[in-house]
């Protein structure tokens, strides 16, 4: 059986809003895209992933999703992303939509009919509950967006009930458990891929199944976020049982006969439940996301959880799965401030070293856009910069509490999601080269010393290091089918491993530290022979001998010669 196209993919996770704007409005837009495919083919992708780009009022900046078959019109038109298909099928870039299935806009077509009265046809697209007998909300659920007073029911007035909103109030949950409403999602999912659509990133996939009944949490609230009574816990629809059925039908209904690639990203995916999404014989999903390495409000990776990490989920692919291999995409903070050091002597040295450890451990490496130049971090002065609604509303929960306003955005500052939205950084021009308008969102400050124009021209950029990645990639089957082996376990900074298959041995060495450290070679490596074939410090003797000095985020591949 012929290897599937994704397991040899470098997928590059596109955020229209923020990458590249045509025509001055100060929003990006598929015309943007389309004039720098060239440079995501320079970069060795072979596959882009669009966050939603349909219509939407953009209250979740486009995760509220008013019509699935249209695109909205400031990001262009049906016939723009049409061309846009052909354009990248061309140079032989595939594109997967994200699919938000779990709720819509409140905007929706959906929504506007099933809220008009109990007896309308699209009322059970949606979660409707009465009141309990006093008037109040029919459990104890808290939205993760905390507007309001924190619930995750909103009364509409007209019928006299609840819809449940996991997110934002103007994003009511889907109901699954309505046959029509499926078979409309499975009709219009069926469309995209008619249109010449090569796959779908599902968004929170995992919360689709409401347990029977909506029971109380009891989880203990956060006494600072969590306000009113009502708790925001992360568990009561994840996983719920009844989930696997629901992704089965999908793939039998749509992924299975139509062949495409599909990823799930859903909180409470574990490498121990993740066979059951994407074993050969579920009939799931094709690869999963999981957030043991990356996540929103984690600031730093220990070497030792790396290592473990990583032979959790190589058993899983071992055992017939596959994953995800990322650091940050657009809803986490810049992987180099979180896990590098975004100082102007270590940022290039540990954005390629993290490059390095997520293209060649098991999986399919995502990258977000901004992090093959090294994109920062950035902090904004006032709340009214901010645009993230998880921001907005702990903010607010914040306030509420007592805490005063810097300290609110000093401890928000560093996981927004707004630090992954900011312009993508093109050039030191005004607006970073974005755009010519105004942005919808602030420039970070530090584009003019951070760019891809800026990058290219040093004889050892970034993005240079990134292509040498997608290229070793292609030609290095250790990458995609080698056993990983972790080497020198002991050591707190010295992250080292091989990739074995019967072609190849690769072996990888990371110094993940701003300290020189010692590497003294196990007998398994000393004993070989090997020769190095990519490094961040060029300067470094070529050699591998058997004590040698490590410098600061230093990483380097070997191959094993026979």
């Amino acid at each position: 059986m012929a290897r599937k196209w994704w397991k040899e993919a470098v997928v590059y996770e596109i955020y229209c809003k923020s990458f590249c704007d045509s025509n001055g409005d100060g929003i990006g837009d598929l015309r943007g895209v389309m004039s720098k495919l060239h440079v995501l083919a320079d970069l060795g992708v072979n596959c882009i992933w669009f966050t939603p780009i349909y219509a939407s009022p953009q209250i979740d900046n486009g995760y509220d999703v008013s019509d699935y078959r249209s695109i909205d019109p400031a990001y262009g038109t049906i016939d723009d992303f049409k061309e846009l298909l052909d354009m990248a099928h061309g140079m032989g870039i595939r594109v997967i939509m994200d699919m938000v299935l779990n709720h819509s806009s409140d905007e929706h077509e959906w929504f506007k009919e099933s809220r008009k009265s109990k007896d309308n046809p699209y009322r059970n697209y949606y979660i409707w509950q009465p009141p309990k007998p006093d008037g109040s909300e029919p459990n104890n659920w808290g939205s993760y967006f905390r507007e309001g007073n924190g619930s995750a029911w909103e009364f509409d007035e007209t019928t006299g009930e609840y819809y449940l909103h996991q997110y934002s109030i103007k994003m009511p949950d889907l109901n699954w458990e309505y046959e029509p409403l499926r078979k409309e999602i499975y009709d219009m999912l069926n469309w995209w891929i008619d249109l010449g659509v090569d796959g779908f990133r599902l968004d929170v996939f995992t919360r689709l199944k409401k347990p029977a009944g909506f029971p109380d949490t009891n989880k203990t609230p956060d006494p600072v976020l969590d306000r009113n009574g009502f708790i925001a816990d992360g568990s009561m629809c994840t996983n719920v049982e009844g989930i696997h059925e629901i992704i089965h039908e999908l793939y039998n209904e749509v992924f299975g006969p139509r062949d495409c690639m599909t990823v799930g990203e859903g909180a409470g995916v574990t490498h121990e439940n993740a066979l059951g999404y994407v074993s050969r014989g579920r009939e799931e999903l094709d690869m999963v996301y999981h957030f043991q390495l990356s996540h929103r409000r984690k600031y730093s990776i220990s070497a030792d959880h790396f290592r473990t990490v990583q032979k959790n989920w190589s058993e899983v692919i071992e055992r017939g799965g596959w994953s995800v291999q990322y650091l940050s995409n657009h809803d986490s903070a810049r992987q180099v401030s979180c896990y590098g050091c975004d100082s102007e002597e270590h940022r290039a040295s540990s954005a390629k070293l993290l490059a390095t450890l997520i293209h060649t451990t098991p999986g399919t490496p995502f990258i977000y856009q901004g992090e093959e130049i090294g994109m920062v971090n950035v902090k904004y002065d006032t709340i009214e910069d901010y645009n993230c609604c998880y921001t907005l509303g702990d903010y607010n929960s914040m306030i509420a509490s007592g805490v005063s306003p810097k300290e609110a955005i000093d401890t928000l500052a560093p996981r927004s999601r707004d630090n992954a939205r900011t312009p993508y950084q093109w050039n030191s021009e005004e607006n970073a080269g974005f755009t010519t308008g105004k942005p919808w969102i602030k420039v970070n400050p530090k584009y003019t010393e951070i760019n891809l124009e800026k990058d290219l021209a040093t004889n050892d950029s970034i993005f240079a290091f990134y292509r040498e990645l997608t290229k070793m990639r292609r030609e290095n089957p250790a990458i995609i089918d080698g056993k990983l082996e972790f080497l020198c376990e002991e050591s707190p900074d010295v992250i080292a491993y091989l990739r074995e298959c019967e072609e190849q041995t690769l072996l990888i060495i990371a110094n993940y530290s701003k300290n020189t450290v010692k590497f003294n070679s196990p007998e398994k490596v000393a004993l070989g022979k090997w020769q190095r074939i990519l490094t961040n410090k060029n300067n470094t003797l070529p050699s591998l001998e058997k004590t040698r000095s490590l410098l600061p985020f230093e990483v380097e591949i070997y191959e094993l010669k026979k």
